[in-house]
């Protein structure tokens, strides 16, 4: 099995006990080159990069900073996926304006990192406002109604994303976020997308009343990477543990063992990108190491 990491560390960008005189010329001297031949040091591959770097920090993605990515790639054998923007955009708004420049975002990143000939490019197809009313209940009988009109926008959006980017529908990834496990994967399957299967946002209940291995089952057809985090389970109540996802396993209720036989089964062949600290990561894959050595192999 291949276990990556996810690029976007912020020790890397203002390492602890960096005089605060000179953090803004780490950050603006920041080598996004660097950080993953780093990573990749660590015996992390895939490295997945995070768009949302580019929001403060422009020149991570700009063209001289991908020409020393794809030389990487060639003298390490690096592979990458990449987790689009997330930070500020909200595709599943029907406020079209909003939605539009979402999406302009979206294609301007992965214009960005063609030339690195990503994996698989992991999105979130819903964004904080939806997640907001995700958890309004008083709204009633109207909730599945306003949910729906967010998922026919997210939808919306997709379809522009595919025809202007020209990338291929399954090389999309649909990631598991806070807002029903039902029609993310709806979407998924209407618009055949893959998915990104986040552990620790079903664990906490981000997606919903779900067992995670029922979740799983049904994201295994489409499954193109998985994000490997532990949390507590929220149980089938739903009360949503926020903070408490994204943890190194062993910290959760991740039954890791059966977790990874699943997979394994399955033939999966996919990344698995640790959302973790580098520390955390590699603690995570020492757990991984005494619980099934072969997942390592």
């Amino acid at each position: 099995m291949r276990f990556g990491i996810m690029g976007l560390q912020l020790d890397s960008l203002i390492p602890p006990g960096l005089p605060p005189g000179a953090v803004m010329q780490h950050i603006m001297g920041f080598d996004h080159a660097a950080v993953v031949r780093y990573l990749h040091g660590h015996g992390f591959n895939p490295i997945e990069l995070g768009g949302d770097l580019a929001l403060f920090l422009p020149h991570s993605f700009a063209p001289s900073s991908i020409e020393a990515l794809a030389e990487l790639r060639e003298e390490l054998g690096i592979s990458y996926t990449v987790h689009l923007p997330l930070w500020s955009t909200e595709p599943s708004t029907p406020l079209e304006p909003v939605r539009r420049g979402s999406v302009q975002a979206l294609l301007d990143a992965i214009r960005a990192v063609q030339p690195l000939d990503p994996e698989v490019y992991v999105f979130h197809a819903t964004g904080s406002l939806a997640a907001e009313f995700y958890q309004m209940r008083q709204l009633g009988a109207g909730h599945d109604l306003i949910l729906r009109q967010f998922q026919a926008s997210a939808m919306e959006s997709l379809r522009v994303l595919i025809a202007e980017s020209g990338v291929p529908s399954r090389k999309l990834a649909i990631e598991t976020v806070e807002f029903p496990f039902e029609l993310t994967l709806d979407m998924a399957e209407r618009l055949d997308l893959s998915m990104c299967f986040d552990t620790g946002h079903v664990l906490v209940g981000f997606s919903g009343p779900i067992d995670l291995f029922d979740a799983l089952d049904q994201c295994l057809p489409r499954l193109a990477e998985v994000h490997l985090n532990d949390g507590p389970w929220q149980g089938p109540e739903r009360n949503i543990g926020y903070g408490k996802d994204h943890q190194p396993l062993g910290r959760g209720d991740l039954d890791v063992g059966r977790f990874l036989d699943t997979l394994m089964a399955a033939q999966f062949a996919g990344p698995l990108i640790f959302e973790l600290t580098l520390t955390e990561s590699l603690g995570s894959l020492e757990l991984i190491r005494r619980l099934r050595p072969d997942a390592l192999a």
